[in-house]
């Protein structure tokens, strides 16, 4: 039971650090956290007597792939084998892909400030308040820079890889807000619930949902829906 608890803690602890959320202050102590006789950069919590670990780091120290779908979340460690070239191609395979620590602070900020601009237009539709091009326009410039400095921490394959499906989410999303303030300029009337009906809005929340499953494994992910 108590490591049932242990596990289960720790997926609730991941995914309140990828939407930004705060835990209660008390009672909380940070420890460190061994992985094979290794000392690990992974961030483990102590709260009430329970330690609770951050599952996106200790994926990038044992070599793992985490993937978020929907209420899942599935962390898949490489099979070990001593002395087996398998092991050694399956480790090499996953360094590949991993995203540098760099990239991922960055990359996480570019998403975040897109993210703010699709609820500002969202709540703008769905509450019929006016959509001004100012207000539009500075949450576009904040992502852009966001997205230039992510592009300038990319080291690796993965990186740049990454960097284009965040590029493509924010395109998408460009498109999304020039075609209702053109809407709202020619006094066109918007549905409340006009997203709901809209291929392009749905492709960037599905875009989203896999850009924050590739962010928490720290590993590059193409599942298509950025394309």
């Amino acid at each position: 039971m108590r490591e049932r608890r242990f596990y289960t803690g720790a997926a609730v602890f991941m995914l309140m650090l990828a939407l930004g959320l705060t835990l209660f202050p008390a009672a909380q102590q940070m420890l460190t956290l061994i992985v094979n006789g290794q000392q690990s950069h992974v961030a483990v919590l102590q709260i009430n007597g329970y330690p609770y670990v951050e599952l996106a780091g200790l994926a990038r120290a044992t070599n793992s792939s985490l993937t978020l779908k929907g209420s899942e979340i599935t962390l898949t460690m490489p099979l070990s084998a001593s002395g087996s070239s398998g092991t050694s191609s399956t480790v090499s395979s996953a360094d590949a892909r991993g995203l540098s620590r760099s990239f991922l602070k960055a990359a996480i900020e570019a998403m975040s400030s897109m993210r703010e601009w699709h609820s500002a237009l969202a709540n703008a539709i769905q509450n019929q308040y006016p959509i001004a091009e100012n207000w539009l326009v500075n949450y576009q410039n904040e992502t852009a820079t966001n997205l230039r400095l992510a592009s300038l921490a990319t080291s690796g394959d993965a990186d740049r890889n990454a960097l284009q499906l965040i590029t493509n989410v924010f395109n998408s999303m460009k498109r999304l807000s020039d075609y209702y303030f053109g809407k709202r300029q020619s006094q066109s009337y918007i549905s409340p619930d006009s997203l709901k009906d809209s291929d392009l809005d749905k492709k960037i929340v599905t875009c989203g949902h896999s850009l924050a499953a590739m962010v928490a494994s720290g590993q590059f992910q193409d599942d298509g829906s950025c394309q």
